[in-house]
């Protein structure tokens, strides 16, 4: 069980510089970065991932997608994958997003290992194409062995609440050999009850829309981040 004390570390999805100073500024531990999240989250223009690494004290995970859909590559889309690993690595992003599937729905081992040999040193995400994995217990142990750090997930269902179950025998499964970060439609009235039944260590959510106002007007971003920590720290 999560030790007594023992901080939720909480990242926040963004699209925009401002959204991402906004997360900061309400407690953010960490950002990932993306572009287009009306698809789920596509690889980020290579001058805002500079520009919120440049701006932010926190680190900033860029996401590797080049598009929205399934998780299933062809060759030129790989080719672009493995460009878009260097050129977020290149622009000082800290760590990296991104996941791959094979037609039969397992996870695609040779491309992942691929993508993750191209972003070493960095840390390495596997992002919710594994909740569409065919087996998940099977999938985090195919991500286990390619030494990807975290996967984020909503136990396979819809929402994380509804996949706490799942989420919770991952946690168990990974131990210390990888982070299970818990995500999908996670809000401050339910954060608490969600890392109660989990016991992760992590949690992925976002909150802010896909335009932050600039200047004083996103103060309420930050507040809105603000309680979303403060309810997350008050699981006890």
């Amino acid at each position: 069980m999560l030790a007594p004390g023992k901080r939720v570390l909480f990242e926040s999805c963004v699209d925009g510089f401002e959204a991402a100073v906004a997360s900061e500024s309400g407690g953010a531990a960490r950002i990932e970065l993306c572009a287009g999240l009306d698809v789920g989250g596509i690889t980020p223009p290579v001058a805002l991932v500079a520009r919120c690494v440049a701006g932010l004290g926190i680190p900033v995970f860029a996401i590797v997608r080049p598009r929205g859909g399934d998780f299933v590559y062809a060759a030129d889309e790989v080719r672009a994958m493995e460009r878009e690993v260097l050129a977020m690595a290149a622009a000082g992003a800290h760590g990296l997003v991104f996941g791959a599937l094979r037609t039969d729905g397992a996870i695609d081992i040779p491309l992942m290992r691929r993508l993750v040999e191209a972003a070493r040193p960095l840390p390495v995400t596997c992002h919710k194409a594994f909740d569409d994995a065919r087996d998940l217990p099977e999938a985090l142990e195919a991500l286990i062995g390619l030494g990807v750090d975290r996967v984020l997930t909503s136990g396979g269902a819809p929402t994380a609440g509804q996949g706490a179950t799942m989420i919770a025998a991952l946690v168990r499964q990974a131990g210390d050999r990888l982070a299970v970060m818990a995500g999908g439609a996670v809000r401050a009235d339910n954060v608490a009850d969600l890392v109660r039944a989990t016991d992760v260590h992590e949690v992925h959510a976002r909150l802010l829309p896909a335009r932050a106002p600039a200047g004083d007007d996103a103060r309420p971003w930050a507040q809105t981040v603000a309680a979303f920590v403060h309810a997350m720290a008050s699981r006890r």
